[in-house]
């Protein structure tokens, strides 16, 4: 029926609109110079290149005037310095300046005289091109109102209408209504119903919306004719414009705006937990995105203050500020809650945001949560960390001092006295040695040997300690792995409970598996230390090394004796053979003679 009633009105209003704009064209361009002196007026100028134009309106009655540009088209590549109107209040170009136009005026430029007299002056650039505007203008007087026409709305929604609606709307109106919401809002406008004249470029009749509460600057759209536009702001302010002409009134319009909260920001935010300490990091801008600052902050113990930088950090101990410790069964978590929220005031409009910052020990890690009601509104990020545990040697059951060396070497049936230690600044934790084993191997193999197993001595000679804060204690006599082993690894399972939980795992001692796997424990790591060695091993390995050492040295001497006899010796072998080699030469030389025995000379 709605669409129908509009297809029936389209053609009339068309009509009366062309109507309009032959009476417009009938009544032809004013000249340069021409002077005014109607109670109102409207006109449409062209012109050309290098124009030069000034108008002058005036009246002799003590009225204000009203100017309104709904349309002008300059050159498009002009600029403000060479093509502009410049609209001066008073009789002349040399009366002070109330404002101009251009071709990158963001509104429906408006202006207002002091007094009964008003000059606008046209100025064009030497490029050919046709220029066009819409002008008109009225006398008013100030002291004039009339019921209904603009106003300010503040409430989250609501409506507003035309003057009269729906009876026709007064000729030569102009209403402003500012409409602000809640700060970060944004407002939205639908015209449920909506009829005001129509023409091509709404220059008669026509609503204005602008985006903040001036209007000269931040248009969001013009509206006319029958239609049910909808517009939306950028920031928590919209004005919004009815003006008319003298002639062709209708029913107008009535409206509804609703303010539109953005869609929650993403909380910028982090938690990090580790063995003593929960530190919250939140961003400037996502305190700002609530409209809050540092100083609306404040941890369950409100005497706790953040360090401020770039960012907002809240960094303190498990213990303090305020923080909440629980004991859930299978994990221990600490919950601390920064409150963003006004402080002083009686009564507040904004957001009260609450962050809850909450570190979980459970299952060999430490997993972080943080999370932020708005009004029942809950975002949640996490991250994962860890305790800090560890295992060392000590000399005596005084447990004053750490053995530092590695390996640590003992002597075979050494009482050896081990301690774990938790890095915690919550004194309300204790610290149970679950199962301790030892290997040959440092992956620890197939080859193992259990001294505790499920909080039970499995070896003869191990003593554990009651516990006591955060340390677990044992000791046993060192021992040897058989087939020449020459290391021992150990390696515990510790748990973590809250020493204020009297059924913790960690007060039952030693229970059979059955029973523990019907308890529960809060937190599980392994620590492992060694290699443990015994003292004779080290003895031998020193004197092995010293022998090798000896033969080191010792093997250049015999290698060069060994050098020098083996020269003489080849030495005597060359002569003894050169000799011979002699010997027989000569004797092949020398005639042959037989034996004869000489005569006797009587």
């Amino acid at each position: 029926m709605w669409v129908l009633r509009q297809l029936l009105l389209l053609p009339l209003l068309a009509a009366l609109a062309l109507a309009e704009d032959n009476s417009m064209k009938f009544m032809g361009t004013p000249r340069c110079g021409t002077s005014f002196s109607n109670l109102n007026k409207a006109m449409k100028i062209e012109l050309k290149s290098n124009a030069d134009c000034a108008y002058h309106i005036q009246r002799s009655e003590n009225q204000t005037i009203r100017l309104i540009f709904s349309y002008f088209k300059f050159n498009p590549s002009s600029s403000c310095e060479t093509e502009n109107i410049k609209i001066y209040d008073g009789p002349s170009s040399n009366s002070p300046l109330l404002g101009q136009v251009c071709n990158n005026t963001d509104a429906v430029p408006v202006f207002q005289s002091s007094s009964n007299s008003l000059t606008f002056l046209i100025t064009t650039n030497s490029v050919a091109f046709t220029r066009n505007f819409f002008v008109f203008y009225y006398f008013f007087s100030p002291e004039t109102t009339i019921a209904g026409c603009g106003g300010s709305l503040t409430d989250p929604s609501g409506t507003f209408t035309s003057p009269n609606y729906p009876a026709a709307y007064p000729e030569l109106t102009y209403c402003v209504w500012h409409i602000e919401a809640a700060k970060n809002s944004k407002i939205s406008l639908e015209f449920q119903d909506f009829f005001l004249e129509l023409d091509q470029n709404c220059q008669f009749d026509f609503v204005a919306v602008y985006d903040g509460l001036a209007t000269n600057t931040g248009l969001i759209g013009k509206a006319c004719g029958v239609s049910r536009p909808t517009f939306e702001s950028s920031s928590n302010a919209m004005t919004v414009v009815l003006s008319t002409d003298y002639a062709n009134s209708y029913r107008g319009f009535s409206a509804r705006y609703t303010s539109v909260l953005p869609s929650p920001p993403e909380p910028n935010t982090s938690l990090t937990c580790s063995s003593d300490r929960m530190s919250i990091i939140l961003s400037k801008a996502y305190l700002d995105s609530f409209a809050y600052n540092e100083t609306h902050l404040q941890l369950n113990d409100p005497s706790c203050r953040p360090d401020v930088t770039d960012q907002v950090i809240f960094s303190f101990p498990l213990s303090s500020c305020g923080t909440i410790k629980k004991d859930e069964g299978q994990s221990i978590t600490y919950t601390n809650i920064v409150t963003l929220s006004e402080s002083g005031n009686i009564i507040t409009r904004k957001q009260i945001v609450q962050i809850i910052a909450k570190c979980i020990m459970e299952n060999n890690s430490t997993t972080e949560v943080i999370y932020v009601t708005e009004n029942n509104i809950i975002q949640s990020t996490t991250s994962v960390g860890r305790y800090n545990v560890s295992m060392s040697f000590y000399d005596s059951d005084s447990f004053s001092s750490p053995v530092l060396e590695s390996p640590y070497y003992v002597d075979l049936n050494q009482t050896l006295f081990a301690q774990v230690s938790l890095h915690s600044t919550d004194p309300n934790l204790l610290v149970f040695i679950d199962t301790c084993t030892t290997s040959p191997q440092s992956h620890f193999g197939s080859i193992t040997y259990d001294l505790i197993r499920s909080g039970c001595n499995k070896d003869d000679t191990v003593v554990t300690y009651p516990p006591l804060e955060h340390y677990g204690r044992f000791k046993f006599n060192a021992f040897r792995f058989l087939r020449n082993a020459p290391s021992v690894y150990l390696q515990c399972d510790v748990l973590i409970c809250d020493s204020n939980n009297v059924d913790s795992r960690c007060t039952k001692g030693c229970v059979s598996r059955q029973k523990r796997e019907t308890s529960s424990y809060t937190w599980k790591t392994k620590a492992v230390v060694g290699p443990i060695r015994l003292k004779r091993d080290r003895r031998a390995a020193e004197h092995l090394e010293s022998l090798t050492r000896t033969d080191a040295e010792e093997t250049p001497n015999l290698q060069r004796y060994s050098f020098y006899t083996l020269s003489f010796v080849v030495l005597i072998s060359n002569i003894i053979i050169v000799v011979a080699v002699i010997l027989k030469h000569h004797t092949k030389c020398q005639p042959g003679y037989d034996y004869q025995k000489i005569q006797s000379s009587y």
